[in-house]
């Protein structure tokens, strides 16, 4: 790699992915690109991809968010907030309306809704919305509609005027949870000065962390290449030949020190002595060559091989192809 080529990223690591979180891993990157791709993707998933969530309710007899109703223990505006958190996965087309009806002493949960709907499915029945006592008797209709972010109760698009009993209420649609990202340094050959980007995604189970970055991704790619206006030569990207993702992990183990083999003593020691300091040095060699090594024996050849075919290398390889652009 020329002193004006631009390290690109090995493939992404995808070191933990569940239903509701995700770790995932880019390396190496030029410094400061960590922070800015972590930054944007993290702006990106909390404020940019779809969800489902409730955008407005009514409640037999209830006029408007400060009233209280007879026999629970909430009043309509705690109701109300307990509603925000609840999370939805549209299974089926809808209308968009579930009734709920419930009475009698016990709690109303999530799961009541859940059960009132085969439209959508209810991904925390155990938020408790109200506690009812024997005399409490509530008939609710609940508007759930589809949207981006967090959208306040002025500016949902629900018609009001035709019912005046339908309450607008905040909206939380974003089905991200959380997204952390960390910035750690990583060695590429000799140069310890890249970097390595971790992203912790944590979701509401209404899409899985890996379907949330693949958005995000495909939002920012339609974004940025809005740029690209006209074609161009970009010899700091690309210069005679296209390197691909196994040419560079090859071309990054090369350059790479032994000390990171985690060889035993003996083995190290021998290589150091016969001045071998990179795993390109050392697979360059034929395994002939290495058994004449002062104190270099059999054992320590047989070591080395396993290190060095588990990172797909064998010995005798012909470096030169690789490092004489590098």
């Amino acid at each position: 790699m020329s002193n004006y080529s631009i390290q690109m990223p090995e493939p992404l690591e995808v070191e933990e992915a569940t239903d509701t979180f995700g770790t995932f891993i880019l390396q190496p990157l030029e410094r400061g690109f960590g922070v800015t791709i972590g930054n944007s993707f993290r702006r990106i998933l909390l404020s940019s991809l779809p969800g489902i969530a409730i955008n407005a309710l009514k409640i037999n007899g209830v006029e408007h968010e400060y009233s209280s109703i007879q026999g629970v223990k909430e009043d309509v505006y705690e109701i109300i907030l307990n509603l925000k958190e609840v999370r939805f996965k549209q299974v089926e087309q809808s209308s968009g309306v579930i009734h709920v009806s419930i009475s009698g002493e016990g709690t109303f949960t999530a799961e009541d809704i859940d059960e009132a709907t085969a439209d959508y499915d209810v991904l925390n029945p155990e938020t408790v919305i109200a506690t009812m006592s024997e005399d409490a008797d509530i008939e609710m209709e609940l508007r759930v509609g589809r949207g981006r972010g967090y959208v306040p109760a002025e500016e949902q698009s629900v018609d009001t005027e035709d019912d005046v009993n339908l309450i607008p209420i905040d909206a939380i649609y974003t089905p991200i949870k959380q997204v952390k990202f960390d910035v750690e340094n990583v060695r590429v050959g000799q140069r310890t000065d890249y970097e390595k980007l971790v992203m912790d995604i944590t979701t509401d189970g209404s899409v899985n962390s890996k379907e949330a970055l693949t958005i995000a991704g495909k939002i920012l790619k339609e974004h940025t290449e809005k740029f690209i206006t006209e074609e161009i030569d970009e010899p700091f990207t690309q210069e005679e030949e296209e390197v691909d993702a196994e040419r560079q992990r090859i071309i990054n183990l090369l350059k790479t020190s032994i000390e990171d083999l985690n060889l035993s003593v003996r083995s190290y020691n021998c290589l150091k002595s016969a001045n071998i300091n990179t795993i390109g040095e050392l697979v360059s060699r034929d395994e002939q060559d290495l058994l004449k090594f002062r104190n270099f024996g059999k054992k320590s050849l047989a070591e080395l091989v396993e290190v060095i075919e588990g990172k797909d290398l064998h010995f005798g390889m012909d470096v030169t192809k690789y490092l004489d652009k590098s």
